[in-house]
């Protein structure tokens, strides 16, 4: 395991509860899990796993069969930030892989026509927090792009990145600049798949160990 997944994986989780938080909805930070039994903005999860080990994964999933039995309407889901658990036969399928990803300097690369500016407001976001940021990038007075920020844990999250294929690269490296000037002198973690994946990792980003999201299964 990369010696900053750890990192990662905990500033994802604040941020999680975070955005919960400001929803009336704070999760609860377990040794081995951050767990929320309440209904969470829609494409957050309800628990995101914390640590490694046969203890923890042991834990973790009798956390899972707790949440099963609270009556969670809907679909939702499970952050298995390590990538170590199976939750095939429990009734959970696998939504996606992803990797996480670092940054640990801004990136050069060519000047682009995208301008950007940090949000003050967002309804169900942390607004306010000091720990929070969010840009958006215009061409004209059409957005084109955006993403989050959130630091905890001695890093920076990036989140909710936004741009069309063509401005991806362009974007991901606006944003390492943007984050080392918000919240200087900090890694900038996250994690994508895909083309933004590429994108990222194209843009001097590194792409590190594997994370999966499980969601229960239709009925």
């Amino acid at each position: 395991m990369k010696d900053w997944t750890l990192a990662a994986t905990l500033n994802n989780a604040r941020w999680c509860d975070a955005v919960c938080r400001a929803h009336g909805q704070a999760g609860r930070f377990l040794p081995h899990m951050w767990v929320n039994a309440a209904v969470v903005p829609r494409f957050y999860p309800n628990a995101v796993t914390l640590a490694v080990g046969d203890t923890a994964i042991e834990e973790q999933l009798t956390t899972v069969a707790i949440l099963q039995k609270s009556n969670l309407p809907g679909r939702w889901s499970v952050k298995d930030s390590f990538g170590t658990l199976d939750l095939s036969r429990r009734g959970f399928d696998l939504l996606f892989e992803a990797k996480w990803i670092r940054s640990v300097m801004p990136a050069e690369g060519p000047s682009t026509d995208i301008a950007w500016t940090r949000e003050d407001k967002g309804e169900g976001l942390p607004v306010g927090d000091p720990d929070f940021a969010m840009f958006k990038g215009r061409r004209g007075f059409k957005v084109v792009a955006g993403f989050m920020l959130y630091r905890a844990e001695d890093v920076v999250g990036v989140s909710n990145v936004v741009a069309d294929a063509a401005d991806a690269p362009a974007v991901w490296r606006a944003l390492t600049l943007l984050a080392a000037q918000t919240f200087p002198r900090l890694p900038l973690v996250g994690y994508e798949s895909g083309r933004e994946l590429e994108a990222a990792v194209t843009s001097g980003f590194e792409a590190g160990d594997t994370l999966r999201v499980w969601v229960t299964a239709r009925d």
